[in-house]
């Protein structure tokens, strides 16, 4: 089974069931609390509670924490690419994936060029 780390687009495209993602559902998931907390929200904003609840209880087992070197590497990364529009959540998670070597799954187009990124829209 291959591991991945799974930003929040990638979250939202495995919980919506999107074909793109089929091949990835059964991979083992890697993620923050920042990518499980902007799911939820948008679970909760576009779906239902209920729903957004389920997410949450069904992936915090997949989180990872992340420390001080991570945090100063992650705005490094961040300020290297500011001509892009890159998240703190996402430039902290592309960090963590290659920190731990694993591909950063991901179908937001600022990343696509980037190495260690398993794009997929």
């Amino acid at each position: 089974m291959l591991t991945y780390f799974f930003d929040s687009y990638a979250l939202i495209e495995i919980v919506k069931g999107s074909e793109n993602y089929k091949r990835f559902q059964d991979s083992r998931i890697i993620t923050t609390k920042l990518n499980l907390l902007e799911v939820h929200y948008i679970l909760l904003r576009d779906v239902s509670k209920e729903i957004a609840d389920r997410f949450l209880l069904e992936y915090y087992v997949a989180l990872i924490d992340f420390n001080k070197q991570d945090i100063i590497q992650s705005n490094e990364f961040k300020l290297k690419y500011k001509d892009r529009n890159l998240s703190m959540t996402d430039c902290l998670g592309y960090i963590l994936s290659k920190k731990l070597e694993i591909k950063f799954l991901t179908g937001d187009k600022e990343f696509k060029d980037l190495l260690n990124v398993e794009f997929m829209k």
